[in-house]
């Protein structure tokens, strides 16, 4: 690789996993303690098992979660966070807080925006598309 080539942001990898909804909600989830693979599946939600499986390989991958496969007469698995990805805590803390107080600004900007910049409708989209082809076979 290049100079050229190399990512102007380094940590965009790490940005991007803890930036995703679904491990964001799975590293606050764990920070209510271990939970079981069932357990998190349904406190989650709307997440497949599929997704799930994949965001808690990767939390692992990267050291914010630990795995411990339980023994006896059916294997489970727990997970919770490592003490790096405990280190989140205060920074995700303060995420939710920030989302607690301005998410109704926030609402009320996209209610403003969407009424003054209304989406175009199909019968728009298609006059847009329609008039430089006019203008092409005029010209």
């Amino acid at each position: 690789m290049n100079d050229d080539d190399q990512d102007p942001c380094p940590c965009r990898p790490l940005l991007d996993r803890l930036g995703d909804r679904w491990s964001a909600l799975l590293l606050v989830t764990l920070q209510q303690g271990p939970a079981q693979y069932g357990d998190l599946h349904r406190r989650i939600g709307d997440i497949s098992r599929k997704i799930l499986t994949e965001k808690l390989r990767s939390l692992e991958r990267d050291g914010l979660v630990t795995r411990t496969v339980l023994g006896g007469p059916v294997l489970r698995v727990r997970y919770e966070l490592s003490p790096l990805g405990l280190s989140l805590a205060e920074p995700l803390d303060a995420i939710r807080g920030w989302i607690d107080r301005y998410q109704p600004s926030v609402e009320a900007n996209q209610r403003a925006y969407d009424a003054a910049n209304p989406a175009p409708g199909v019968t728009e989209l298609r006059r847009r598309r329609a008039v430089p082809q006019l203008q092409l076979a005029r010209g």
